[in-house]
């Protein structure tokens, strides 16, 4: 009976050695080489009025939909208003510069 029992015992070893081999060592991929993030762009924000932004905009007729998304800004930004009247509002800012 011990005969079989140790029999048993080596066989199923034997069997899951050769089974399920154990391997010590990762598998190799390929690894891309990371590329750096380019610059940011060095502008400034200094062009504003109605017709840099109809540019930079995408959509011009946005600008004059009441109901559009805000990121085709406000009628206030291309308005100039009277310094000596307050609310009255003067004309359109079709440029204008900031140094």
């Amino acid at each position: 009976m011990k005969t079989y029992l140790t029999f048993s015992l080596l066989i199923m070893t034997v069997v899951a050695a050769i089974a399920a081999p154990q391997t010590l060592t990762a598998p190799i991929t390929p690894r891309g080489a990371r590329k750096p993030a380019p610059a940011p762009p060095i502008y400034k924000k200094n062009v504003q009025g109605v017709v840099p932004r109809a540019v930079r905009g995408g959509n011009p007729l946005q600008m004059l939909n009441p109901r559009a998304p805000a990121k085709y800004g406000t009628w206030v930004e291309s308005t100039s208003f009277d310094p000596n009247i307050p609310g009255k509002w003067k004309g359109i800012k079709l440029f204008e510069i900031w140094f």
